[in-house]
């Protein structure tokens, strides 16, 4: 290539026109792991700095994650880039993530130099053949010329429909190539669908005839103004509502419609309620196994209950239950129009909403657990001393089914929680919710082994003064796997043990504030020096090992399962 500034000046190179892409798009950060098969993007980045944050996170498996948060958050696309290989593969657990939540994200992966590939060269992978079933689409990008399409079409794909991943392949020579300028095309616009008059006037008839409907929210897609509007819809109508498995927020939970969350470890009350339901609205949610109680709440095929399921995704409807009334919709477009749908003169229901907030009330009542440290009502004392707007995370285990019992859900997107189940979330979802929200309080609650799979994280939170506060509930176990250990295996426990370190030492070492708490009420001046630190905090909270969930001790369930085993 020629060194001629007249030369430079008609050319660019294919680095330079992703990140045009991802101005014209409004990408405001981006998170990465830097790799030398991407430094082309680095130094694109680099002219960009007042427009795109970059933030470099310790674990390509932790900007993922913040990806997916991010996307969540906002509803539009959160972006990664890792490198080839290593950073792809660890990477990949935040695609599947944002798969299964349906959640708009963009994975960019420096790939090998075109030369190289198809001859296992350093750190090959093809990445159509890794990423296929957990993607929504999966390309690589060869001709520079052509990122300005890829990229659109990548954004249209990740929010359009069944939001979800996209996954793009950079070969280094690629972005490095020069070429001449590009177009930049427009914002991608999300694409929806909305209910037709007529599937609407049938949705009216059908809910105005039932006696015992019940409603689900939940899924992605939703918006302030669609929840207001669902809000208003189950006002006029008078519906109990319940919200799936970790999409609490969806509504209020202090509503006095609200009848809890339809998820693992559900209310019996309300599982009683949807069984014994004659007509069941899922406004939203896949209903996969954890709302579904393992596909065993409702009957497969055909529900008992007459059925109306709307979802953003064709491929949804009728994947597991055959739908009475299958909608495909957006949130905001079925919102909208059933916020403005008359109810009857007279309901057949009147009085059960009421009734199902009563016993989600009970039910959220802390229990007694072992221990000097009781969950639930630390459960409680956080719901009662953050703002409405505060955002908690969390990731998986069996600590996080006293937060999902026993806290309130006030203000919508305060909840950031991977309904795939995976490990490690909490943390990362956590910083990328204070990037977005510096305000705003934001509480990450992690499991001990959950904690230590993005505990390294901490060193992103203090690089870029991300003053999150991260609850570590540390009983030395596996706690999840132990639990269906002894349910299994009764008294055979296997390598479901820990040997942890002093995680409030552990966060000091990084440089930030760091506390144990050993008895309840230990933890609300904690969480108050924490807050006041301005910095990022850790709180340890050591419970015995008996304490598996609300309803029972690891000693209880070992017993029921001896039980069990003896007929």
């Amino acid at each position: 290539m020629s060194n001629s500034p007249d030369l430079e000046r008609r050319t660019t190179t294919g680095a330079h026109l992703l990140v045009d892409a991802l101005l014209a798009n409004h990408v405001e950060r981006v998170f990465c792991v830097p790799g030398e098969s991407f430094l082309a993007v680095l130094d694109a980045l680099a002219d960009a700095t007042a427009r795109i944050e970059t933030v470099v996170c310790r674990h390509e498996a932790a900007a993922a994650n913040m990806a997916d948060a991010l996307g969540k958050l906002t509803g539009k696309p959160g972006i990664a880039f890792v490198t080839r290989g290593p950073g792809a593969t660890h990477a990949s657990i935040g695609v599947h993530t944002a798969f299964q939540d349906s959640t708009p994200m963009i994975l960019f992966i420096g790939q090998c130099a075109r030369d190289h590939l198809d001859r296992e060269a350093f750190q090959e992978i093809d990445y159509r053949r890794m990423f296929g079933q957990m993607a929504k689409w999966v390309a690589q990008i060869d001709d520079p010329r052509r990122l300005p399409e890829y990229l659109s079409h990548a954004f249209h794909v990740a929010t359009s429909g069944r939001p979800g991943p996209v996954v793009l392949a950079l070969p280094e020579d690629m972005l490095s190539d020069p070429c001449e300028p590009q177009p930049v095309l427009p914002a991608a616009k999300r694409v929806a669908a909305a209910p037709s008059g007529a599937q609407m006037a049938e949705l009216r008839e059908r809910l105005a005839r039932a006696e015992r409907p019940f409603v689900i929210a939940g899924g992605s897609g939703w918006t302030p103004e669609a929840c207001a509007d669902l809000r208003r819809f189950a006002e006029n109508w008078q519906l109990p509502v319940g919200c799936a498995f970790r999409y609490q927020d969806t509504f209020d939970n202090e509503h006095p419609l609200y009848a809890g969350d339809v998820g693992l470890g559900v209310n019996p009350a309300l599982a009683r309620r949807i069984k014994e339901a004659d007509l069941l609205f899922a406004l939203g949610p896949r209903l996969g196994e954890a709302t579904t109680g393992g596909y065993t709440l409702l009957d497969i095929p055909k529900t008992k209950q007459t059925l109306i399921h709307v979802h953003q995704g064709a491929d949804e409807l009728g994947r597991v239950y055959a739908a009475d009334l299958p909608i495909v919709s957006g949130m905001p477009e079925i919102a909208a129009l059933l916020a403005a749908l008359a109810p009857p003169d007279t309901l057949a229901w009147a009085g059960s909403a009421a009734d199902a907030h009563r016993a989600y009330l009970d039910w959220r009542a802390p229990l007694p657990m072992p221990g000097s440290v009781q969950l639930g009502e630390v459960m409680q004392l956080l719901r009662e001393r953050l703002p409405h707007d505060a955002i908690v995370t969390n990731g998986a285990g069996n600590y996080a089914i006293w937060l999902h019992r026993h806290f309130a859900y006030r203000h919508f997107r305060s909840q950031l929680a991977p309904t795939s189940g995976a490990m490690g979330y909490g943390v990362p979802a956590a910083l990328a919710a204070k990037s977005l929200y510096p305000e705003r309080p934001v509480i990450a609650l992690a499991g001990d082994g959950c904690f230590m799979m993005a505990g390294n994280e901490l060193a992103t939170a203090m690089q870029y003064g991300l003053a999150i506060v991260v609850i570590v509930v540390n009983n030395g176990h596996f706690g999840t796997i132990r639990m269906h250990q002894e349910r299994n295996y009764p008294g055979r426990v296997h390598g479901t043990g820990l040997t942890n370190p002093d995680f409030a030492a552990y966060a000091r070492a990084f440089g930030a504030h760091g506390e144990t708490v050993e008895r309840t009420a230990e933890f609300v001046p904690a969480l108050d020096r924490a807050l006041a630190s301005r910095l990022p905090a850790l709180i340890e909270i050591r419970v015995p090992q008996a304490a598996s969930t609300p309803a029972a001790t690891l000693d209880q369930i070992r017993e029921q399962a001896e039980r069990a085993r003896r007929g």
